[in-house]
């Protein structure tokens, strides 16, 4: 009995000591991210008045996708100016940077969307945009209505201290500037899924990309996150609903396809409430435009809808696509029609899947930059972004940083793609931190 009662005294004590080793290394190591955590800092202070220059500037002269030829300008000639090695034209506009660090380690690559959206601003703001461009064959006002030119300037800042920093990075870092975010022109390709066919994530391969997104509903100074889907996957379609035309006055003689259309759209919205298993991931069914007709007195030949499909699960996706087709295919042989939909239509992005083990080692970071308290796990967002396509090749990790002034509800703040929409310029400098140490630590984490 005495033995092993000082045999357990033992083994107790190896155990304390072994957890003192841990804490140790554990400590040293976090001093040491630390330490570049500190001078991020400091540096982030510095540039902080330039960053928001740097916002301002390209919120008053926006550009819609694949047409961002003046802010790509703009960037290859900062990177140019730090001494990165830079590529153009890459998905039409889009720029990328290459900084090696002086020591070996992983390849880190951080990303920026650069397009505008067709939208009319509203805002009384000495850099507000009046400018007007064309829209797939129309004139039309375009903002910023989004945070594209935050991220822009964000990703510029970063580049800029991490170059200073050269000397301390353990790998290389890629600046990826990517266009036509928002969809490219119509018939046209762009965005992330052409920057990635195009070899952006080639020459040195990545091996992890981070992206953050201005969020307008989140007070400054705060970051939101989720592991695994945080935005949804998405599609559009369009639905042509054949009719019999005839006089309004005699409906019987014809097949109205506005009527037939009515009940496609009723029919629809029992997809996600009836077809859906909303306790495991939401999903939505939206018709956002339907045009037919253009008389009050004659019920016209067809009608077209458009909409968006937005799931979390490529299994949801496909239920969600099949009930569209049957709804509308049956509903209009019921009228004693026809009905085409196309689906997708001109887009579709995957889920923006955040990498769990990538979320989980770098949630540290996010709690360090921001502070425990202020960085908070959110629900599904269903919203949806191409990042997608990046985080589809390499693991990826895509957060939100709050954008709206302390104090203020965010029910009376402008939502994003309206002519009211606004972030406080105190918002950047979050951004510019996280990156920052995003890279600094998941090099100290992987490097040999």
């Amino acid at each position: 009995m005495k033995i092993k009662t000082n045999q357990s005294h033992l083994e107790d004590t190896l155990k304390i000591l072994l957890l003192f080793i841990l804490m140790f290394f554990t400590t040293l190591t976090f001093a040491q991210i630390n330490d570049h955590s500190e001078a991020v800092n400091k540096a982030a202070d510095k540039i902080e008045q330039k960053v928001i220059e740097w916002r301002h500037d390209i919120h008053q002269n926006p550009e819609l996708g694949n047409r961002e030829f003046r802010t790509a300008a703009l960037i290859a000639k900062h990177l140019e100016s730090l001494g990165i090695d830079v590529q153009t034209k890459v998905g039409v506009t889009g720029v990328v940077g290459i900084l090696k660090g002086d020591k070996p380690g992983p390849v880190v690559a951080l990303r920026a969307d650069m397009d505008a959206l067709p939208v009319e601003e509203k805002n009384d703001l000495p850099y507000a945009s009046k400018v007007k461009a064309n829209y797939n064959g129309n004139e039309t006002s375009v903002m910023h209505a989004c945070g594209h030119d935050g991220h822009v300037a964000i990703l510029m800042g970063v580049a800029e201290i991490l170059s200073e920093m050269k000397s301390d990075l353990k790998g290389t870092v890629k600046f990826i500037f990517q266009p036509a975010e928002e969809g490219a022109p119509f018939g046209e390709e762009g965005g992330a899924s052409l920057m990635v066919k195009e070899g952006a994530l080639e020459n040195p391969k990545v091996d992890v990309i981070f992206g953050l997104h201005l969020d307008a509903s989140t007070e400054v100074g705060k970051i939101t996150y989720k592991p695994a889907g945080i935005m949804a996957g998405n599609s559009d379609m369009k639905i042509t609903v054949k009719g019999k035309p005839t006089h309004g006055a005699y409906p019987w003689m014809g097949i109205d396809p506005i009527v037939v259309s009515a009940q496609i759209i009723t029919s629809l919205q029992t997809i996600v409430s009836r077809n859906i298993a909303l306790t495991d991931n939401p999903a939505v069914v939206t018709i956002g435009a339907i045009n037919g007709g253009n008389r009050s007195n004659i019920i016209p030949e067809q009608v077209e809808m458009l909409g968006t499909i937005r799931t979390f699960t490529n299994e949801d996706e496909a239920l969600v696509y099949k009930r569209i087709r049957e709804i509308v295919e049956m509903t209009a042989q019921a009228a004693g029609t026809t009905a085409t939909v196309e689906l997708p239509y001109t887009t579709h992005t995957p889920v923006t899947f955040n990498n769990e083990k990538l979320t989980k080692l770098m949630l540290p970071t996010l709690e360090k930059t921001a502070g425990k308290e202020n960085v908070m796990l959110i629900p599904a967002v269903t919203a949806a972004e191409d990042f997608s396509f990046f985080a589809q090749k390499v693991p990826g990790l895509y957060f939100f940083v709050g954008a709206t002034s302390k104090g203020r509800d965010p029910k009376t703040v402008g939502e994003h793609h309206t002519p009211q929409f606004l972030m406080d310029d105190s918002a950047f400098k979050t951004g510019v931190n996280a990156l920052s140490d995003l890279v600094f630590d998941y090099m100290e984490l992987n490097s040999q």
